[in-house]
């Protein structure tokens, strides 16, 4: 938005998020050609994990893209991209058997996952409007619209964090379940550990990026006094 020596404080973020990229493709590369023992596909795993743990009512679907797969609380459905719903991988069952964990922590009640729902509608108007009203502040030096701006991007910040707890328990769960319920071996934990890492390492990222842009809107509403 604003190429000033403020800039600089992004780059290590950024550099972050461009490293999780490389990982998290590497990652599922990687797992994605190996066979899991079970022979078991996303879809089965993610099925079978479900009705393991009650969750009956819980619909899992397919979609296209790549590494599109999430959970979606409003219709409790679990979707995963093709090459998981079909594809019988180590790395496809790891991602199912996460996105599942999400399907559990939405059915146990787990607090940040509530609070994450709740503050979306924040965070989605946050992130529309927050760097336009800043950067109108700014440029017409009207404290109230940067502050506005910078209220805005702190939901936007609250969510990524509250991000990290969610998506790091649903990995937990998702480790426990298919080692537990006998779906992987002790070798085939470490590489379904290394998918899930990998993709929390980009929420870590995102988590970065955002708070370092809030940092450098706080030292612009600073320097717009002098």
């Amino acid at each position: 938005m604003f190429l000033d020596p403020t800039f600089l404080l992004l780059i290590p973020a950024l550099a972050l998020a461009f490293f999780a990229q490389i990982r998290v493709r590497s990652a599922f590369k990687k797992y994605s050609q190996i066979p899991n023992r079970r022979g078991m596909t996303g879809y089965q795993a993610a099925r079978r994990i479900l009705e393991m743990n009650n969750l009956h009512d819980v619909n899992v679907e397919e979609v296209p893209g790549t590494l599109s797969d999430h959970y979606d609380p409003r219709d409790r459905t679990v979707r995963l991209s093709t090459d998981n719903y079909r594809g019988a991988s180590l790395a496809a069952l790891s991602v199912a058997a996460h996105e599942v964990g999400h399907a559990i922590q939405h059915a146990t009640g787990y607090s940040p996952l509530k609070i994450r729902h709740s503050i979306l509608p924040v965070t989605n108007l946050g992130s529309w409007a927050a760097f336009p009203l800043f950067m109108i502040g700014f440029l017409f030096r009207s404290p109230l619209m940067m502050d506005l701006g910078i209220l805005f991007f702190a939901g936007v910040v609250l969510f990524h964090l509250v991000t990290l707890p969610v998506e790091f328990n649903a990995s937990s769960r998702a480790i426990k379940q298919l080692a537990g319920g006998g779906y992987i071996t002790t070798e085939e934990a470490g590489g379904a550990k290394s998918v899930l890492n990998a993709a929390a390492l980009t929420y870590v990222a995102a988590a970065a990026v955002s708070a370092m842009h809030l940092v450098r809107l706080l030292m612009l509403r600073g320097m717009s006094r002098e």
